[in-house]
């Protein structure tokens, strides 16, 4: 299905291009009917890295998350740097609906974008950051036609989340790790900006700041919406 609102697909560095040791992680990827939501992120490291080391960083996560948390592979589906390059993260395809393991309780039908980097109060968010990650959020909502500026409602699948499973939540189409679970993440600073964030995707997806404050789905798309679990 076409939708009149897609936003172009935003560069992407390949797992092959940080040199990811694929014999780390689980080798099957698993998947949703599609991504409703975006989930925002910090991987509470550093601010003061040099880009060029940031393959090195995300080959550190990488290894913490499958040897140590067990993840079976990197959390987050992307990661952005400081200067706005965007990385492919758990592996099965940037392009597809990959569940990741990044927001307990709502890691089906939802992507998760880190922000490296660590963003409490009173941390600039550098532009090209917050760019990025509107282009991508723009971009892979708009495989579904959902408006950044819109509204899903999400299933619980875990009673460790901030809602018990089985309960039905409704969340920002673009929101914050704390949104759906007890954490500071993605930190105050980078929460602040989400609004801005969310009215920048919807500009690059074409929508106008009046077509975009209150639109919701298509209707074939709600009842998506409504099982997305």
């Amino acid at each position: 299905m076409a939708f009149p609102r897609a936003a172009p697909r935003p560069a992407i560095v390949s797992r092959t291009q940080w040199q990811a040791d694929e014999t780390q992680r689980d080798p099957h990827a698993h998947y949703a009917e599609g991504v409703a939501a975006v989930f925002i992120h910090h991987t509470d490291t550093p601010n003061g890295y040099d880009c060029a080391d940031v393959p090195r960083t995300l080959r550190n996560l990488y290894t913490g998350q499958t040897r140590d948390q067990r993840w079976g592979d990197l959390g987050y589906n992307f990661l952005v740097d400081k200067c706005g390059t965007i990385y492919e993260g758990r592996a099965g395809g940037a392009d597809r609906p990959v569940i990741g393991s990044h927001t307990i309780g709502f890691n089906q039908g939802t992507a998760g974008i880190a922000a490296i980097g660590t963003f409490g109060r009173g941390t600039p968010v550098p532009p090209a950051m917050e760019h990025a990650i509107a282009a991508l959020a723009a971009w892979k909502l708009s495989l579904r036609g959902i408006d950044p500026t819109s509204k899903v409602r999400l299933t619980s699948t875990n009673d460790k989340s901030r809602y018990t499973k089985g309960t039905s939540a409704e969340f920002d189409a673009i929101s914050g790790h704390r949104d759906g679970y007890a954490t500071d993440c993605p930190g105050e600073a980078l929460f602040a900006r989400l609004p801005a964030i969310r009215t920048m995707a919807a500009g690059l997806q074409g929508r106008s700041p009046r077509a975009s404050s209150g639109a919701g789905l298509p209707p074939g798309l709600q009842s998506l919406h409504r099982g997305i679990q």
